[in-house]
């Protein structure tokens, strides 16, 4: 049975005293989230504040973006090593944003992958179609591809801790969602990728969790099917009653 995984991308929002803010309504508004992982994933000037504030409590924390490097002439990025000293223990990588606005691809992908198990944080690998490359036929290529090129070289050993988000980019921030079939077609045709890759007795542990407008009022239904474990969460990550909402709709 896999745990399920609510996780909430702030993206660009939250100054330093809102986010500590809004984690302390998360976690002072349901003390006992029951069986479920919680995750937030602040802007970077926030996360060592937000990570000290949860220290000790049930809620983990994740950036939201790593350079592959551990250190060096790269001006305006963050390692691995800094964002495990500040706290944190996840990273999203490869978020159709990053892709569309900053130029990621799945080689970037991968080195960001594999520098976050150099260091001990486990990844959340973002992949999805664009509405164009769905209705022209090719969303099981493009996902093929996005997967493989992302997750190219690991082992199994490390691939048992790997979180995927599934999130169709005509979905996000649109208030579009991908019906719960549509959704879990995808979610079984990339746990069929991960067994090719890794094996079943791994892969069948890997959660992938669902990016596209999950809210309080459609999370039940996409949580409840067999391959989705959870969301990754964006405008009602902001909200404290909506990411509460969603979490109990996890358990």
């Amino acid at each position: 049975m896999r745990t399920p995984v609510i996780a909430g991308n702030w993206k660009m929002n939250m100054t330093v005293s809102e986010a500590t803010e809004l984690v302390k309504k998360i976690f002072y508004g349901h003390r006992h989230p029951g069986n479920v992982e919680v995750i937030v994933a602040p802007p970077l000037t926030a996360l060592y504040k937000v990570a000290e504030v949860l220290r000790d409590s049930y809620i983990s924390v994740a950036a939201q973006n790593i350079y592959f490097e551990d250190k060096g002439a790269f001006t305006g990025e963050v390692s691995a090593p800094f964002i495990k000293e500040a706290g944190g223990d996840y990273v999203i990588i490869g978020h159709s944003e990053r892709r569309q606005y900053f130029g990621e691809t799945d080689e970037s992908v991968n080195l960001k992958t594999k520098a976050a198990y150099r260091h001990e944080l486990i990844p959340i690998v973002c992949v999805g179609e664009t509405l164009e490359e769905r209705e022209s036929g090719r969303l099981e290529s493009v996902i093929e591809q996005q997967v493989k090129g992302g997750l190219d070289g690991l082992t199994s050993s490390e691939a048992k801790d790997l979180i995927v988000a599934y999130e169709p980019v005509w979905a996000i921030g649109t208030g579009k969602t991908a019906t719960p079939d549509q959704a879990e077609e995808v979610h079984r045709f990339i746990r069929g990728i991960l067994i090719d890759l890794f094996g079943s007795d791994v892969s069948e542990n890997i959660r992938i969790l669902y990016g596209g407008s999950m809210k309080p009022s459609n999370a039940k239904d996409l949580i409840s099917l067999p391959n989705i474990d959870g969301g990754l969460i964006g405008g009602a990550a902001l909200l404290a009653e909506d990411f509460i909402g969603i979490i109990k709709s996890a358990t």
